[in-house]
């Protein structure tokens, strides 16, 4: 297959009518929540979207500044009783006036550079990288070095986390053998920000996999998945690497496409509705949306066969382990996986299993929101952790890198002892024949 260029973007006019501004949404809204002002709510942005729409209103810098107060945590779909598809409509809208819109100098450096250029390239992001982790080994990335830094990328440099070794970036061989009879072939995206931040985290899910009889291909031409750039309105871009992903997966005769990132997943199974208009890409692009599955959701469905024991874990813990689980966005409400995470947690011997106050409430991440909105998601990242320090939990289990991210950096700047990882490394840790790679 070539690439083609993607079809014009324009506002979805039909989609925006299915609103029927009943106000179910209000309530389950983070930003309406903080701000109390309608046009910060899913039925007011859809206002705006209509009124776009019909020549109404221009794409205002304060009509753009509502569309990027939103997390997109869709939050609002699940309680939607007309199905509004307000995901797609906030992707379309941001779309349709990126490019009518002038950012200050110090945003323009965030959306072009960062998340259009150097989040979903993991060599660029590696190399953005070096400096400080050579900083960190030199021990000169102090407060009084950083606090020179310009406002936006201090932010970014404190919510950084403790990098894992260069080297296992590269550490995932091309195919992963199943221990025993093979069950399943199964291909492992790896994520741009995550396989350098948590490559940890990809050997772990490809450990689990094979433990549970899965043949595992990590193709090494595979790119990002398009989410941050679908997200943030850059459709064309985004497009061009869902392309790629599928003329890579596709001849590989998988059973399913795995990831064990919540906002790769949602994305990755709508491959089919941003490329439906390409009529080469079309089917197979339906086609891996159908085949991909999140890591949690696919273990649950096929059910585990390794045999487990008390986890071993890299730091001191209880028995039984006090483990918590946030539900990240685009898993809960993007791809409606609520129980899977928790019953494959469940399952895990020494685990007792404590429930979250709103544990389906956005944590602040939402992607790079905790970078373009700083301020609303220091707002929400309290909320977050004041439920997890009242739940008592030891450990924190979430199925995304944007949450793990910001909920660990919120409990450093608290000086909280809780500790955050996804589900698939608690799993990993609690194998009874650990698998070696």
């Amino acid at each position: 297959m070539t690439a083609h260029s993607p079809p014009h973007i324009h506002l979805d006019y039909e989609r925006i009518l299915d609103c029927v501004h009943c106000g179910f949404c209000l309530s389950t809204c983070p930003t309406y929540a903080l701000l109390g002002t309608e046009m910060d709510s899913p039925r007011g942005r859809i206002y705006l979207m209509r009124g776009l729409a019909e020549g109404k209103l221009a794409p205002t810098p304060s009509v753009v500044e509502h569309f990027d107060r939103c997390l997109g945590c869709r939050a609002c779909e699940t309680v939607c009783p007309a199905g509004v598809r307000y995901g797609h409509l906030l992707e379309n809208a941001r779309a349709a006036v990126s490019e009518r819109v002038t950012r200050p100098p110090s945003e323009a450096l965030v959306h072009d550079f960062f998340i259009e250029k150097v989040f979903p390239n993991p060599s660029l992001l590696e190399a953005a990288l070096l400096p400080v982790r050579v900083g960190r080994a030199l021990g000169v990335l102090n407060g009084r070095l950083q606090s020179l830094l310009p406002q936006r990328l201090r932010a970014m440099m404190e919510m950084l986390p403790d990098l894992p070794p260069m080297r296992l970036r590269r550490a995932l061989p091309p195919v992963v053998p199943p221990v025993g009879r093979r069950r399943y072939r199964v291909g492992l995206l790896t994520g741009c920000v995550a396989s350098v931040m948590f490559s940890d985290v990809n050997l772990a899910t490809a450990r689990v996999l094979a433990a549970n009889g899965c043949e595992v291909v990590v193709p090494p031409d595979q790119k990002c998945c398009g989410a941050l750039l679908a997200h943030v309105g850059n459709a064309h871009a985004a497009q061009k690497q869902m392309r790629q992903n599928v003329d890579v997966f596709e001849p590989l005769d998988l059973d399913a496409i795995i990831t064990n990132a919540a906002g790769c997943g949602s994305t990755m199974k709508e491959y089919g509705e941003h490329l439906a208009l390409d009529a080469p890409y079309a089917r197979p692009a339906e086609a891996f949306g159908k085949k991909t599955k999140d890591i949690s959701e696919f273990l649950a469905d096929v059910g585990l066969t390794a045999r487990l024991r008390e986890p071993r874990l890299p730091f001191p813990s209880s028995t039984p382990l006090k483990v918590t689980y946030h539900e990240p966005c685009h898993l809960c409400h993007g791809q409606k996986i609520r129980e899977q995470p928790r019953q494959l947690l469940r399952q895990i011997p020494g685990i007792e299993l404590v429930e979250l106050r709103e544990s389906d409430w956005c944590c602040g991440s939402a992607g790079v929101y905790n970078l373009t909105q700083p301020e609303l998601s220091r707002q929400l990242l309290a909320r977050k952790i004041a439920h997890l320090e009242a739940s008592g939990a030891e450990v924190v289990a979430t199925g995304n890198p944007g949450c793990i991210l910001q909920i660990a950096y919120g409990l450093k700047q608290r000086r909280l002892p809780m500790r955050v990882v996804h589900p698939v490394q608690l799993l990993d840790g609690a194998l009874a024949e650990p698998v070696r790679l």
